[in-house]
């Protein structure tokens, strides 16, 4: 199995938890890339969640990355497998999400901390389905309300 191919654990729901117990995880590219580079500690975190997302956003970075390389048949394989795994998914934006991402820009415009549009779209998705985000950007630090490993 490939590093990515590591499949998230239902031991949540196995053991009886409640639905609010559940650890629903969004992995930003960064952190997609050290799980396939087999960083223990985003192997671990996947492991235990009930479900992993990938924003589209990450998917697109991620595919971009590929063309631009050298292994870009390779990478796309090892994402497809990892994507077909037992919950596991692409996040979309829709209708509310461009709703969180107005109140990110106004936020982040604000405080005077822009970041990039790819990552308030990543915030935006994240805090429209209360998830918890695997990043190792600072610059979320700047979104208080985000939830982050």
């Amino acid at each position: 199995m490939s590093r990515c191919g590591h499949e998230p654990t239902s031991q949540g729901s196995q053991s009886g938890a409640s639905e609010d117990r559940r650890v629903r995880l969004a992995l930003d590219t960064n952190r997609y890339t050290d799980l396939c580079r087999g960083d223990r500690t985003v192997i671990e975190a996947v492991e235990m969640a009930d479900e992993v997302w990938l924003p589209f956003v990450v998917v697109g970075e991620l595919r971009a990355g590929f063309a631009a390389g050298s292994q870009g048949p390779r990478n796309e394989a090892v994402l497809r497998r990892f994507l077909l795994k037992p919950g596991v998914g692409i996040l979309y934006a829709g209708e509310q999400t461009t709703h969180h991402y107005a109140n990110v820009y106004r936020q982040l415009r604000k405080q005077g901390t822009p970041i990039p549009a790819n990552d308030m779209w990543i915030a935006a998705l994240v805090l429209e389905h209360s998830l918890v985000l695997a990043a190792r950007d600072a610059h979320f630090d700047t979104l208080a309300q985000l939830v982050r490993i």
